[in-house]
């Protein structure tokens, strides 16, 4: 049976600590001020101002990465066919096929792939294939300390995450795109 693995993020939960941002640079031995997820707030500013009337302020931040999408317009791009699709959903890119043309960067709406100049291939969040295939978790998930990030199959009807956005009504960022992304979002003022 197919999966799809997929984040979940809980809006009402993060609070924009930048924890699963180190934690990824940790993993994944990233240098400067890069990591392959980012946290602006959910207007898209990293550092943004409340919204609302005083004393009702609110101010939401919304964790992004690669979607893994089903259909990834990434993969459509690449003319080299670095870009692959596993059978659990997670989307990859093989530096040694990559010649860094970087067509994905151009077709990924999320702005989610970026170009290594020094290595001339274009990466991207993996979702910590590697942790995965040891059944651990990715490990932006297990360092959040809020429990804002979850992890599991979104095609499994039985599965906690599956369950979270069927209860509280998860949601995909830009569904008009036609990727249909595999991370979904938890509204932080939904039930």
């Amino acid at each position: 049976m197919a999966k799809q693995l997929g984040l979940l993020f809980d809006l009402r939960r993060c609070i924009g600590c930048h924890t699963c941002v180190i934690a990824c640079k940790v993993e994944n031995r990233l240098e400067g001020n890069f990591s392959w997820i980012r946290v602006p707030t959910e207007n898209g500013a990293m550092a943004d101002l409340p919204q609302g009337q005083y004393p009702k302020l609110s101010l939401h931040w919304q964790p992004a990465a690669c979607m893994h999408c089903r259909k990834p317009s990434c993969m459509e791009a690449c003319p080299d066919e670095a870009i692959t699709k596993r059978p659990d959903g997670i989307v990859l890119i093989d530096p040694d096929k990559c010649t860094g043309c970087q067509n994905c960067i151009s077709a990924c709406p999320y702005d989610a792939v970026r170009f290594n100049a020094a290595e001339n291939v274009a990466e991207k969040c993996t979702l910590c294939h590697e942790r995965v295939e040891r059944d651990l978790l990715p490990f932006c998930v297990q360092e959040c300390g809020m429990g804002a990030i979850s992890f599991g199959d979104m095609d499994d009807p039985g599965s906690a995450v599956s369950g979270l956005v069927t209860r509280r009504k998860g949601y995909v960022l830009k569904p008009e795109e036609g990727n249909e992304p595999s991370n979904y979002y938890l509204d932080p003022d939904g039930c």
